[in-house]
């Protein structure tokens, strides 16, 4: 469709603006129309003359039709394959590589186990490199990149106008009818207001999530997430919590609607965005595990960090509203400094400082925001350096730093470190 569209401009931009395109009516003496007189000569400045509307003029509306073809086929996207660009080399590149890449110890688990580390700059893959058992062709557990990708599929249901953020969750999740005044907007901020607990394996005995995941929440981890306390009126305060995504997962099934739930995010994300290889865990209850179980190959996941970073438009197509993406980057008010490694958006992570503190990620610029899990898991996303970073990892010691890595990869790909 672009390239038909940016054809009949060129054409018509031609037709009526290099050369003039008024045509004489006369007739012969037969009645029928003579052929289209045009002329050779260069068009005149006065063929803009407001007292001849018949000529020239009307071409001029399809300017910017033009300017938008050309900026869009200008930018490169992913096919069936990714684009390739030159790759840089020297010692930033080692840079890079020996802290993502340090000898691996299989045996112990210790140290940075980094499995995947993919660059996308421009559109273009310039960085590629795997370790342990991980290739390319390997769909990897995500781990809470999930909830990134939860909010993602929900971007698209939001363009389609089947929910706004200020709904009752209650009204697409009837188990929550106990709590009438918790909104779509406090899951998407971890702010429900549930009384959670966010451990994991160092701290099992008490954990929510782990009991949700592995044990007494298992079969429908949003039900056992809509039994728990509250601590806090929704909205109110932060507290990150898996349960939180998983209700968001829950209340998608009446937002899209039954039938159209089980295959919806790939119809509706991964399948525009050509992912093929997507896999998405359900409880037993039929309900996507939105915090935690989303497998996707380091090259896929690349191209949901290019969707966002193009503002949610994926070619000529807006997949998802500006607007989405503007919510999903705007920072959670009631945030305090020190509450998390990084500020919460509408489920991603930003690198925005939280009042009084510095970026989380100094070192990269403050467009900076992500999709993180545990282990090491991330899709960072730059818009001003027009850059997509996806890493994963099996970092089980804390040893990985998210602004190491970045330091890095603006020092290799963007020229610069930032202030």
């Amino acid at each position: 469709m672009g390239a038909s569209l940016l054809a009949i401009a060129v054409d018509q931009l031609y037709r009526c603006w290099l050369i003039p395109c008024y045509r004489e009516q006369a007739r012969s003496h037969k009645g029928m129309p003579q052929p289209a007189k045009l002329s050779s000569t260069p068009a005149k400045l006065d063929r803009f003359n407001p007292s001849e509307p018949h000529r020239m003029r009307k071409g001029w509306f399809l300017i910017p039709l033009l300017l938008f073809n050309l900026s869009v086929h200008a930018e490169d996207w992913p096919g069936e394959q990714w684009p390739i660009g030159p790759t840089p080399t020297g010692s930033s590149i080692e840079a890079l590589e020996q802290y993502a890449f340090p000898p691996r110890d299989d045996a112990t688990r210790q140290g940075i186990r980094t499995d995947a580390l993919l660059v996308i700059q421009d559109g273009r893959l310039v960085y590629e490199r795997y370790a342990g058992p991980t290739s390319a062709d390997t769909p990897h557990l995500t781990w809470s990149i999930s909830k990134s990708l939860m909010a993602t599929v929900f971007g698209v249901a939001y363009g389609e106008r089947r929910f706004a953020l200020q709904d009752p969750v209650a009204r697409y999740y009837p188990a929550l009818s106990h709590s009438p005044d918790l909104t779509l907007a406090d899951l998407f901020h971890w702010a429900s207001g549930v009384d959670w607990q966010e451990d994991y394996e160092y701290a099992p005995l008490h954990s929510s999530v782990v009991a949700m995941l592995y044990t007494r929440g298992r079969r429908d981890m949003a039900a056992f997430t809509a039994q728990h306390e509250r601590y806090s009126p929704p909205g109110q305060s932060f507290r990150y919590s898996s349960g939180d995504s998983n209700l968001l997962a829950a209340a998608l099934k009446n937002i899209v609607g039954p039938a159209r739930y089980p295959d919806y995010p790939w119809t509706a994300l991964f399948e525009p965005l050509g992912i093929r290889h997507a896999v998405w865990e359900t409880d037993a209850s039929g309900t996507f595990v939105g915090s935690s179980y989303a497998y996707l190959t380091a090259r896929d996941l690349a191209r949901v960090g290019l969707l966002m970073q193009r503002d949610g438009r994926w070619g000529e197509r807006q997949l998802i509203p500006k607007e989405w993406v503007a919510f999903n980057r705007e920072p959670f008010a009631r945030f305090q400094a020190g509450q998390d490694e990084a500020v919460p958006g509408g489920h991603w992570w930003l690198n925005r400082a939280a009042d009084p503190g510095l970026r989380p990620w100094p070192d990269a610029p403050a467009d900076t925001y992500a999709a993180l899990g545990h282990w090491g898991q991330a899709l960072y996303v730059i818009p001003s350096a027009r850059l997509v970073i996806v890493r994963y990892g099996d970092d089980r010691d804390g040893s990985y730093r998210h602004n190491e890595l970045l330091k890095r990869v603006m020092a290799a790909f963007a020229g610069a470190v930032q202030p």
